[in-house]
């Protein structure tokens, strides 16, 4: 006979009452997909769960002339609507407007995707990276900003006892681009992604997602590619040095081999240097 199990449900109004319940143990709903799978993984769901999407700021996309804030309970088809058009930015408009399928879409939040721990597909990760985001967390001791590289290494820790607010982003990428590879038993999960930005000085940023457990900037192909003018980077020289500095150790799934993962690394990178082409990020 199947146990019954009681649990609690708090939507919060205000940031206080979602860390008041944090303290009373409530974990807070983000990645509510990838939650709700938990037991499939042979992980207990939580008997108490805080949810964020009533909290107005935490809702909220602002747009300045040298920045960006996004609230954590954003959904990625807001995401796409309100950043759509926005120079630098056409890497996380494709990343969100990409991701999944629009009933996820339209209810899937950009802290979920980030805080939803052991998810190593999250489309937004690699974009972010590139974009070189401030992650905003609210903990019990006050609110604290964190480079995004090191809160996707240390969310474990970190999400113990804190709750993503907003991320910030500068404006200073004048293009990017969002390549994810999809694989049709993978279902709405990328088996590798690369994400590329190119910031004022024509330096070019590079991020992958998918192929490791925790989505990193591609530091070597970056250096590699620094070595000559961007002006003169083309999408087939650009696969031929992400195939000569290919240095990531593709993770083993359901879905994919990590041999797999790495070998799509540099048609997608190829892929990527011709979308900022077009963009004209490059010329």
């Amino acid at each position: 006979m199947a146990t019954s199990v009681g649990r609690l449900f708090t939507a919060a109004s205000t940031i206080e009452e979602a860390m008041a319940a944090r303290r009373q143990g409530a974990a807070v709903l983000a990645g509510g997909t990838w939650m709700m799978r938990d037991p499939r993984r042979g992980v207990d769901l939580p008997e108490a769960v805080v949810a964020l999407h009533r909290i107005p700021a935490l809702s909220k996309v602002e747009i300045g002339s040298d920045h960006v804030v996004i609230g954590a309970a954003v959904t990625h088809a807001v995401l796409g609507r309100e950043l759509h058009g926005a120079a630098g930015f056409e890497g996380l408009v494709a990343a969100a407007e990409g991701a999944a399928n629009p009933g996820i879409r339209r209810v899937a939040t950009v802290g979920g995707n980030l805080c939803a721990l052991d998810f190593a597909a999250a489309d937004l990760a690699p974009v972010l990276l590139v974009c070189e985001a401030t992650v905003e967390l609210e903990t019990f001791k006050g609110p604290k900003l964190l480079g995004i590289s090191d809160f996707l290494k240390d969310r474990h820790t970190l999400l113990a006892e804190a709750i993503v607010t907003r991320i910030h982003l500068r404006r200073d990428l004048v293009a990017s681009a969002h390549i994810r590879l999809p694989l049709r038993k993978a279902g709405d999960y990328p088996v590798a992604i690369v994400a590329l930005g190119v910031d004022k000085d024509k330096r070019c940023r590079i991020a992958v997602g998918s192929v490791e457990p925790v989505a990193r900037r591609w530091t070597a192909l970056e250096q590699a590619m620094r070595a000559g003018p961007a002006s003169a980077l083309d999408p087939e020289r650009a696969a031929e040095l992400a195939l000569e500095h290919n240095d990531f150790q593709g993770r083993d799934g359901k879905e994919a081999e990590g041999w797999y993962r790495r070998q799509v690394l540099p048609p997608l990178v190829k892929r990527g240097v011709a979308a900022l082409l077009k963009t004209g990020g490059l010329a």
